[in-house]
């Protein structure tokens, strides 16, 4: 552990936090311990995984075989007491403690009704560091916050929900099988609308077929009949729909143009809805009518990664989802190597950029680098991908002998990378200006208090500014996921301008354990015009 990180635990016994840490710290140094370990984000990790971890389960009541034979009290030991019926929190998360660092009991001493408003109220967070801790706590295995299961239920959903929002639809159909589809009809219906955003819709209506009761929509079931062959359930079903109302004229409108597509040979196109569904936007897929993501909410865009939409589509949807840290570097990457661009402008610029400097790299030509490294270093600006670049290259980069502009850029993409604290440490490397960035990145006090007020923010934090004070203990009291999730929100504040905000957050990170993300973040609001 650095020696930032343990006078961060200094700070955290002072305010007696000692007993909270020593639970804590081993699980995090393999997440946010030192750089130069290049932890993955668990996007990355997940990708790199061939099924989701099983759930951890709650080690069943019995003697230890380990256990000493002799009582080491003689105090009564400590009894857990919940409400009749409750039945044993469930540990729900695809990512274990090992991976994470946090600890199981993350939810446990929190209301989940209080959770569930955090979450939902977390706005898109500009910060990439901030972007993957929040990816880290929502999908942790942790123990559900103790109360009745339908509590835990609701905080799995809120999760997978704010997953979607953020575009990870893969990790979100995961986490909302490994809470249980057809335990809920609130469940199901989360579970249907990814499966139809994920083409995987067929399972979902399989399930629904053995189980008519698992949802009430009514545009569901005559999906799923028509889906399975059933037409005359599915006609009468809408006939049913239609006479009483039970959906919107638009749906019904979408659906009999489904399920009737000879009598409207010729018709004009239906109108977009205001507010598109999953369901919606599958139809409008099948009826031959498909509709563009550009203007529809994040998860729509994992549609265009299918092979049938185009090149076009397929890159732009990879960079809106990268953006959000919802899709791997190397899924981006591919796309952008698949074939020559086709046209100039915008993302083809990109993509000719990012070939020419990829080659470049190849050749290990230092001279052909400098040259191909400030174009391509733009284009990812304009685009918003720096870190992701930074995450690709870095590594590559970090050997090469550059000079002037192109010495400076390579600086800066190593100080957005993984291997920050490594890039930093190393003594050949010599680029002016750069002090600062290289304490924040070894997790020392910089030298002198640089000018601007966000980063005289980021100084101050790594300065020795206190952490606040009732965050720490909140998370001492069992609460760390809630800790947490309000930090993100102070550091989102920060990042619009709100300098005691930033100092604030980047101060209780660190006191948390949480260095890596601390650093990252300080770096990066250092480095990056959000």
């Amino acid at each position: 552990m650095s020696n930032a990180v343990s006078a961060a635990v200094r700070r955290i016994g002072t305010l007696g936090m000692a007993a909270f840490c020593a639970g804590l710290a081993p699980g995090l140094s393999a997440a946010q311990g030192s750089a130069s370990d290049s932890p993955l984000s668990v996007i990355d990790w997940l990708g790199t995984q061939l099924a989701p971890q099983p759930p951890a389960r709650a080690p069943a009541p019995g003697a230890d075989p380990e256990e000493a034979p002799v009582a080491t009290s003689a105090l009564p030991p400590k009894v857990t007491v919940a409400p009749l019926g409750a039945g044993s929190p469930r540990a729900i998360g695809l990512v274990p403690n090992t991976v994470t660092g946090l600890p199981q009991d993350l939810w446990s001493g929190s209301e989940a009704e209080a959770l569930i408003r955090q979450i939902d109220d977390l706005r898109d967070l500009n910060l990439p560091a901030a972007q993957s801790l929040l990816y880290t706590v929502l999908l942790a295995e942790a123990y559900a916050p103790q109360g009745d299961s339908s509590a835990g239920d609701a905080l799995a959903r809120a999760r997978v929900k704010k997953l979607m929002q953020l575009g990870a639809l893969d990790p979100a159909l995961s986490l909302i099988e490994q809470a249980g589809v057809a335990t809920s009809p609130e469940n199901y219906d989360l579970w249907m609308d990814i499966s139809l955003l994920t083409g995987t819709e067929d399972r979902a209506c399989d399930v629904l077929g053995a189980a008519p009761h698992l949802t009430r929509n009514y545009a569901t079931r005559i999906f799923c009949a028509a889906r399975a062959g059933d037409w005359d359930n599915a006609a009468l079903t809408f006939g049913s729909a239609q006479a009483l109302g039970l959906l919107p004229d638009e749906q019904l409108a979408l659906l009999d143009r489904f399920l009737h597509p000879e009598s409207f040979e010729g018709a004009d196109p239906l109108p977009v809805p205001r507010a598109m569904d999953p369901l919606s936007f599958r139809l409008f897929e099948t009826i031959g009518e498909p509709m563009p993501t550009g203007t529809l909410p994040r998860a729509f865009a994992v549609a265009d990664l299918r092979d049938i939409a185009g090149w076009k589509a397929q890159l732009e949807a990879a960079e809106r989802l990268t953006r959000a840290g919802a899709l791997p570097d190397n899924r981006l990457l591919g796309l952008y190597t698949d074939r020559e661009a086709a046209a100039s402008g915008g993302v083809w610029d990109r993509v000719r950029a990012l070939q020419r400097f990829e080659t470049a790299l190849d050749t290990g030509s230092a001279d052909a680098v400098a040259k191909t490294l400030p174009p391509v270093w733009i284009a990812m600006q304009e685009a918003g991908l720096e870190v992701a670049f930074a995450g690709l290259f870095a590594e590559r980069l970090a050997p090469l002998q550059l000079e002037g502009r192109a010495a400076r850029i390579a600086f800066e993409v190593c100080m957005l990378s993984p291997i920050y604290e490594t890039a930093a440490a190393d003594p050949s490397r010599d680029v002016a200006n750069t002090a600062m960035l290289s304490s924040i990145a070894m997790g020392e006090a910089p030298a002198t208090r640089p000018s601007g007020a966000l980063p005289g923010a980021v100084f101050d934090a790594f300065n020795g500014a206190a952490p606040r004070e009732r965050l720490i203990a909140t998370a001492r009291d069992g609460r760390l996921g809630e800790v947490i999730l309000e930090t993100l929100a102070m550091l989102q504040k920060g990042s619009q301008g709100d300098t005691t905000a930033m100092r604030d957050a980047l101060a209780t990170l660190r006191a948390l354990g949480l260095e890596d993300t601390a650093r990252r973040a300080g770096l990066q609001t250092l480095l990056l015009e959000r």
